[in-house]
């Protein structure tokens, strides 16, 4: 069989394996076509390293297993972008900020590796808010610069997993993995058209789905994880599947599904954004789907005691001891941060390198959390929500800060409020109680812009809530490719 150029790019992770594994697709060519496709749209700033020669190499490998053995391999092929805050040996972990600039790490990150050792081939590295501080990923080293909206390349598109949401929505790739602090997977999803996901964290050790520890560039051992990104829910549930070793997703029946949709994140929605996720609702109702309208009065509150201090806090010593343990050729985090490019994070790491939060910490870490937790899984438990439904984000995409890389947006005339507070208000949540987030394409703005829809889960409850994200896609349809 003969695939043009459009029809495989328009292949998604599970379409493309399932050609590569039959035979009907050239591993090396259908690689061959994403990097033709990475070089030509390199103005999008969506990738730090492109590895033509070991992808090609890798791809080629794929194709000359026999039939048997190409067909066990569940990402037989798959061609997939890693964050460049995640450990890729022989590849360059920059975290985007300039002191990392061209280190190499000795050993791929363990999510990294099961991807690889399924099959799947890491095309390049993916550009990110530098140092992961941000929800633009506006960038302003010269080795990065700002990744631009595959939609409109004059918008952010979200962050600090900018990169990888810029580079599936484009084409580019039809998966990747980013990583989720604050809403670092879901935000970019929601304004790039994509699915990204953020695993169980809960208290670290066992309730932790995915297991990176010190191969990552950090922020927060509390609240980091890695997560994996694509164009659908079904993509997202495959990588999630062989990172994780689980089996098939559960059955979902629509008919009946309790989703509580809660007070304060419904509120002070972008007009544009309320008329897209309020139709998606009644698409879903009318599928037999009940919505609970659920209060969470204490939600705000609870959770603005937790968040900000846990990550200003441990992002010095936690950023400390990956330098150490990777022999990075920074030494310190006062070396490191001398030579932040980006005007906002270089702002956020005065405060860290300050401990400006430090009086904050343990009453947060040890109070306000465990507080947060359980109002978090009471509400799920006497409700009997199957999971909470809300916007990914108030706004859609808004235009690029090339002067200070984040500092206020207006919605709908309102006063001027801090960027990154906006985007994160949705998100934060699931963060702060460690339990599971996804998001999935709600739909178009009337100009054009995508919309995101959140999912939070029960903690532990990943596969269900996948299945879910699977079911919701398949009502709510997906979003057509950017015209780039």
């Amino acid at each position: 069989m003969t695939w043009t150029v459009d029809e495989q790019l328009a292949l998604t992770a599970t379409q493309a394996v399932a050609a590569i594994q039959s035979g009907r697709l050239s591993a090396a060519d259908y690689v061959a076509t994403l990097l033709a496709r990475a070089a030509a749209l390199a103005s999008l700033n969506a990738l730090t390293t492109l590895d033509l020669d070991g992808a090609l190499a890798a791809a080629r490998r794929i194709d000359a297993l026999p039939a048997a053995e190409k067909a066990r391999l569940p990402l037989a092929g798959l061609a997939v972008v890693v964050k460049d805050n995640i450990n890729t040996a022989g590849l360059q972990t920059s975290a985007g900020t300039p002191a990392l600039e061209g280190f190499v790490p000795d050993t791929n990150a363990p999510s990294v590796q099961r991807l690889i050792d399924a099959g799947a081939i890491v095309l390049g590295k993916a550009n990110m808010h530098e140092l992961a501080f941000g929800i633009t990923s506006t960038n302003f080293a010269t080795h990065a610069g700002p990744v631009r909206n595959p939609y409109d390349p004059t918008l952010i598109p979200g962050g600090s997993s900018g990169g990888t949401a810029a580079a599936i929505a484009a084409r580019i790739a039809p998966a990747g993995l980013g990583t989720d602090t604050g809403g670092s997977t879901r935000i970019p999803a929601a304004l790039t058209g994509t699915a990204g996901f953020r695993p169980s964290v809960g208290n670290g050790g066992a309730e932790r789905r995915y297991h990176d520890p010190g191969a990552v560039v950090p922020i927060s051992h509390t609240r980091d994880t890695v997560g994996p990104m694509a164009r659908t829910v079904a993509d997202i549930a495959l990588l999630d599947g062989v990172i994780t070793g689980a089996g098939a997703l559960p059955a979902i029946t629509l008919r009946g599904l309790r989703i509580g949709l809660p007070a304060p994140l419904w509120e002070g929605l972008e007009r544009q954004v309320a008329d897209v996720t309020k139709a998606a609702l009644k698409t879903l109702e009318a599928a037999g789907v009940v919505l609970v309208p659920v209060a969470m009065n204490e939600l705000d509150e609870l959770n603005g005691m937790v968040g900000g201090p846990i990550a200003i806090h441990e992002a010095r010593d936690d950023v400390l001891a990956w330098l150490v343990a990777n022999d990075a050729p920074v030494k310190t985090v006062v070396e490191m941060a001398a030579r932040i490019a980006s005007p906002d994070v270089r702002a956020i790491y005065d405060g860290v390198l300050d401990d400006i939060l430090g009086e904050r910490y343990e009453a947060a870490l040890n109070y306000w959390r465990p507080r947060l937790q359980r109002y978090m899984a009471a509400t799920f438990a006497d409700e009997r929500l199957d999971a909470l439904l809300f916007p990914t984000t108030r706004l859609a995409a808004v235009p690029i800060d090339d002067v200070n890389g984040s500092s206020t947006v207006s919605i709908d005339g309102s006063e001027p409020i801090d960027t990154m507070d906006a985007f994160l208000r949705n998100t934060d949540p699931a963060s702060t109680s460690g339990i599971p987030g996804l998001s999935l394409p709600a739909g178009m703005t009337a100009s054009g812009l995508p919309v995101g829809l959140e999912l939070d889960g029960p903690l532990g409850e990943d596969r269900r809530l996948l299945a879910i994200g699977v079911a919701f896609e398949q009502l709510l349809g997906a979003l057509p490719a950017p015209s780039i």
